[in-house]
């Protein structure tokens, strides 16, 4: 029964329990609009819009609407995350700090700005208390250099539109050279759709088991990830300390001097 609620990019994840369509997914999502409440609605395709506008109308929830009722006017890069300037129903805060990367995390920041204005009665927020609280947010396991020399990231990408967004991110944010990934995934995942987002800027990829009932097993990541990326680019590892270390011989073995080397570790 909150008084807001934020819906954030709708993609095709857990199928099994959602749908199997952003249609299916969205009525699902729907549900935690309330009525007469506020709704926070982020970037969506098309017929996840509708369906969200639909379920909207029919309990007479109040919309803000990305692009529509809020924005991010402007997003420079800094070291260790970017300066946003954000555009909200009550005021634009200008140059404000988030330490994260990737344009989402603009994005993200954004919505929350917008849900937080909302739930305090729709007015301007202080914006030194935005400072500081967008100055505070973390995201563990979210484009997170976990170590330099080389550089690696982790990234808990396991859906399709995941690793676009980390496609795009490490395009963005890292200028990587010579990248290799470390993969693992949950065997009723979207193998095949995650490893063709990100194979146009990885160099090589190393597969590797996972602790759990659900992982899919070695041989099958092994097949799918050469028919994507070809086997010569393709490693397997049974243990993920063993992966990483498979990955960074890798980036040592690159013979150009200039290179900036990088290993991705995404997945399940």
């Amino acid at each position: 029964d909150g008084d807001v609620a934020v819906i954030m990019p709708i993609d095709l994840d857990h199928q099994k329990w959602l749908g199997s369509t952003v249609e299916e997914i969205a009525r699902e999502k729907a549900g935690i609009i309330k009525p007469h409440q506020t709704v926070v609605i982020a970037r969506q395709p098309g017929a996840a819009l509708e369906v969200l506008l639909e379920r909207a109308r029919e309990v007479d929830a109040v919309v803000r609407l990305e692009d529509v009722d809020f924005e991010v006017v402007d997003r420079q890069m800094g070291v260790g995350g970017q300066m946003v300037t954000i555009r909200t129903p009550a005021a634009v805060y200008e140059d404000v700090f988030v330490p994260l990367l990737g344009e989402h995390q603009a994005h993200n920041a954004a919505a929350a700005l917008t849900a937080t204005e909302a739930f305090m009665g729709g007015r301007e927020l202080d914006g030194r208390i935005v400072e500081e609280g967008l100055m505070k947010a973390t995201s563990p396991g979210r484009l997170q250099v976990v170590r330099t020399s080389p550089t690696v990231v982790v990234d808990a990408a396991h859906n399709p539109a995941g690793a676009r967004t980390l496609r795009d991110a490490l395009e963005e944010t890292f200028a990587f050279t010579h990248v290799v990934g470390v993969f693992s995934a949950m065997a009723d995942k979207d193998v095949e759709g995650m490893l063709s987002e990100v194979e146009p800027v990885l160099d090589h990829l190393v597969v590797t088991a996972m602790d759990s009932e659900r992982a899919m097993g070695v041989e099958d990541l092994r097949r799918i990830a050469e028919d994507v990326f070809g086997p010569d680019r393709v490693d397997v590892r049974e243990d993920l300390a063993d992966a990483v270390d498979r990955a960074v011989e890798l980036t040592e073995e690159t013979l150009d001097p200039s290179a900036t080397t990088g290993i991705v570790v995404f997945g399940s």
